[in-house]
């Protein structure tokens, strides 16, 4: 990138082109050469507005843990609306999109990231804690609506969702899985606290 040319928003700029290194190439082709030549800027831009590599990818963590709280909000919104097993399959299937599977093995791979996440406040396991709050949110929204029993341990179902879904997308390398193998998941999962209509 020619000096003196102004960027809007370099650190959007530069998480965005890090989510397509990420997609392209994996986490073992994440590197802040990469990330800066993808964004078609400076190394010198990343050092600029995070004080290291590792700085840096915390705060892509954190932009993506805030997409979850939003995607957290909207799944809430959606309680009482079509089926839980149909909201829950979307929810996995948005949350547990390549790019956040690779940021979770990249959150597990950097002891130094995970270290920073935890003094920003994140979940013991980043992406995934928050995912699984996200879902046990929405199941206390069913089951205040009456759609899942009073006495289901909402917790434990949220984990259990969040651990087999990311088992089967850390599975397919190659492809997402299909969503009627993700609703199978929900469906097996939930089907001792579903209350019958």
């Amino acid at each position: 990138m020619p000096t003196g040319v102004a960027l809007r928003d370099p650190r959007r700029q530069l998480f965005d082109a890090a989510v397509r290194v990420l997609a392209r190439d994996g986490v073992t082709g994440l590197t802040s050469r990469a990330v800066t030549t993808e964004a078609d800027v400076a190394k010198g831009v990343l050092h600029r507005h995070f004080a290291d590599f590792d700085a840096f990818l915390a705060e892509l963590v954190l932009d993506c843990i805030a997409q979850v709280e939003a995607q957290a909000a909207a799944l809430r919104d959606a309680a009482g609306t079509g089926t839980v097993a149909d909201n829950l399959t979307g929810a996995l299937i948005n949350l547990l999109d390549p790019v956040m599977v690779s940021i979770v093995t990249l959150v597990i791979a950097r002891d130094e990231l995970r270290r920073r996440l935890r003094a920003a406040g994140t979940a013991r396991f980043p992406l995934a804690g928050e995912g699984a709050a996200m879902i046990a949110s929405y199941l206390a929204a069913e089951r205040d609506r009456g759609r899942i029993d009073a006495d289901a341990d909402l917790d434990t179902l949220a984990g259990t969702l969040i651990g087999a879904a990311h088992l089967l997308f850390t599975e397919r390398k190659e492809s997402p899985p299909e969503a009627a193998a993700v609703r199978k998941v929900v469906t097996t999962v939930m089907a001792g606290a579903m209350r019958q209509p």
